[in-house]
């Protein structure tokens, strides 16, 4: 494939992005004349912030799926479009390509429609990271069933307020999934998610890990079974359906600084050119590269740049479904081996892990095809990228560190990779139609003097075409959440640096929303999972620095009046139950690192939990607490400060 679209050189950066500021709407249609419509769009962009409105190609018609399988047909349909790498090392890989994946994306699109899926239906899939899970997710997308991916990791109750938010009617899930040494009895959680649910019509079952499940009769299927009759009747192709523009592809669950997940809901044209842009230039793409990114497809990472950029772009991607750890600390660098993989992209949590191993797991990996190598999910320590650096990219590989958020749809801050510079721990540049802005608290734009280095909120003042259009049958929240804190701007709830170069670098959340290991988590969602222990009076949950997750979660908890006179056994005990509640309630992904059990928690006279304090505490920092004599029991801070662990 050719991308005339493709940025080759500094000088084309800064003409690309001072065009796409100066002429969105000129500057966007010119990349997305490059795709598959149905149907020409009437008008590029019409955009309103306060409400929040934003539509790009309006009036467009189109497939996702024709963009991402049909068109490469005649010239790469026997070109792997999946390379799949199972958690045992022993166990065959599968390739599937290009055409093998049209005919069974348009098969399983059969066995939807067979099983009462509609256009606009939301169908929910909870599975290991199995190339049926891809399938699934393309198959929904050409028959216009909106698609909401739940990670293999979150418990039933999780899945229940997901299933229940987005009123979805149909789960694909899978027996079992292997991840490291685990088998996680995927069907067994959805069994328990399900008890006292009377909207899922239908439950279809792929297998994978052979456990013994339930199949309740008329809601249960099995995958093959399925797929079996629809190929039977040999129907090899089945028609997209046709979408508009801003007909809904997917929701995707993220967390809020509420207890409530919200779900970002992101449209099939705007989502398709942003994804397939930023792929083809952060990566400098090249036509028979393999691309390797290490994500679930759970998250949106795997959703942009496993699936809908890299197929878009007529690429090979590399599904893996286990862990960096299993059998041993060299798998990666195993697979890289193998597949002949160029280019690599994952979290700076998994590096920092690989660090921690030292450079033995790297011995004897021939790591030569590597071209590029990527991070994402949270800002990269210089550490970090300097080992990945020499060790993994033998210095001689660009490392692009990238800056974006489900509610993005792709990357919004990078630098692309060897074409723009690079520098360490920077997320660097904005992507071409991306205005960013570093404002105070109170909404005033922060401007440098002379060569300084300015700190500020980050905020965008325009859309870019995969921006989120809402949250999930709650417009307001998105509002509220995104665009009211600043009116006129999309806040990002991030804070940032930006160097006399433009360059930005990210410092973490402002709002409270935890990142660990890559995933954001909001606070009052792992407080109110620790709230539903019996013993639980109240909780308060902050982060502190973490040398492998970049941030681990600290939970303060008021116990049954008094911990130290509890009769339900010891304080090891009490925590090991609190965890076991957390883990049943979001997942083992929202355990805390550190309980301490407290007497009480600072809180001001209007009953507000003085976080600030919580977190300097939890990070050591108690020299500088500010004002604590304002608080209603000033004593508690002390005693909390003597038993911190």
């Amino acid at each position: 494939m050719h991308y005339p679209y493709q940025i080759k050189s500094l000088a084309d950066y800064h003409a690309a992005y001072h065009r796409s500021i100066k002429d969105p709407a000129g500057f966007w249609a010119s990349v997305a004349e490059h795709f598959t419509w149905r149907k020409k769009w009437d008008t590029t962009l019409e955009w309103n912030f306060n409400e929040p409105d934003v539509k790009w190609f309006q009036g467009g018609k189109l497939n996702i799926t024709e963009n991402c399988l049909d068109r490469h047909l005649e010239k790469l349909g026997n070109q792997p479009a999946i390379i799949w790498e199972p958690n045992a090392p022993d166990e065959q890989p599968r390739v599937i390509t290009y055409k093998k994946l049209h005919e069974k994306v348009c098969q399983f699109t059969q066995v939807l429609k067979n099983n009462g899926v509609k256009k606009g239906d939301r169908v929910c899939l909870y599975m290991g990271m199995i190339p049926e899970l891809a399938i699934a997710v393309l198959a929904c997308a050409r028959m216009g069933a909106i698609h909401s991916v739940v990670f293999g990791g979150f418990s039933a109750q999780s899945i229940s307020d997901r299933l229940q938010d987005a009123g979805a009617e149909f789960i694909v899930t899978c027996d079992g999934a292997f991840r490291g040494g685990k088998d996680i009895p995927l069907k067994n959680i959805i069994d328990d998610a399900l008890i006292g649910n009377h909207t899922i019509k239908k439950v279809i079952v792929c297998t994978r890990t052979r456990t013994p499940v339930s199949m309740i009769k008329g809601r249960d299927v099995w995958w093959e079974d399925e797929m079996k009759q629809v190929e039977e009747q040999g129907i090899t192709y089945v028609e997209a359906e046709e979408m508009d523009a801003e007909d809904p592809l997917f929701i995707l669950y993220t967390s809020g600084s509420t207890g409530k997940p919200k779900g970002v809901v992101h449209t099939c044209g705007g989502y398709m050119v942003y994804a397939n842009y930023t792929f083809v230039n952060v990566f400098q793409y090249k036509p028979g590269q393999i691309h390797f990114c290490t994500a679930d497809i759970g998250w949106i990472t795997g959703h942009t740049y496993i699936t809908y950029g890299p197929l878009s772009a007529g690429a090979t991607t590399l599904i893996f479904e286990g862990i960096p750890t299993y059998p041993n600390a060299g798998r990666f660098w195993d697979i890289i081996d193998k597949h002949r993989v160029n280019i690599f992209y994952t979290a700076p949590t998994a590096i920092r892990s690989l660090m921690a191993f030292g450079n033995a797991p790297l011995e004897g990996k021939d790591l030569s095809t590597l071209e590029v190598l990527g991070t994402v999910g949270e800002p990269i320590n210089e550490e970090a990228w300097h080992w990945y650096h020499e060790q993994v990219g033998k210095k001689r590989c660009p490392i692009v560190d990238t800056w974006w958020q489900t509610e993005t749809g792709g990357c919004l801050i990078s630098n692309l990779a060897g074409v723009t510079p690079e520098k360490p721990s920077w997320a660097t540049l904005p992507m071409p139609g991306v205005q960013l802005l570093l404002v105070d608290e109170n909404g005033n734009e922060k401007v440098a003097e002379g060569d300084e280095t300015i700190s500020g909120n980050l905020c965008i003042k325009a859309p870019w075409p995969s921006i989120l259009r809402t949250t999930y049958g709650d417009h307001e929240r998105c509002r509220i959440n995104y665009f009211a804190t600043y009116p006129g701007l999309y806040f990002t709830g991030d804070g940032a640096l930006r160097d006399k170069d433009g360059f930005y670098r990210i410092t973490g959340r402002v709002d409270d929303v935890l990142n660990v290991s890559g995933h954001r988590i909001g606070t009052a969602e792992v407080e109110n999972a620790i709230n539903m222990h019996a013993g639980v009076v109240e909780s308060a949950v902050v982060g502190f620095p973490h040398p492998v997750k970049g941030q681990a979660i600290y939970a303060f908890i008021i116990y049954q009046g008094s911990h130290q006179q509890n009769t339900h056994g010891s304080d090891d005990l009490i925590k090991s139950d609190i965890l076991q509640t957390v883990t049943r309630v979001i997942g083992a992904i929202a355990k805390p690192d550190k309980i301490q059990l407290v007497s009480g928690l600072p809180k001001t006279r209007s009953g507000k939990i003085m976080r600030r304090i919580l977190r300097k505490i939890a990070e050591g920092e108690t020299d500088n607490l500010g004002d604590t004599t304002t608080l209603l029991d000033p004593g508690v801070v002390e005693e909390i400060m003597n038993g911190k662990l």
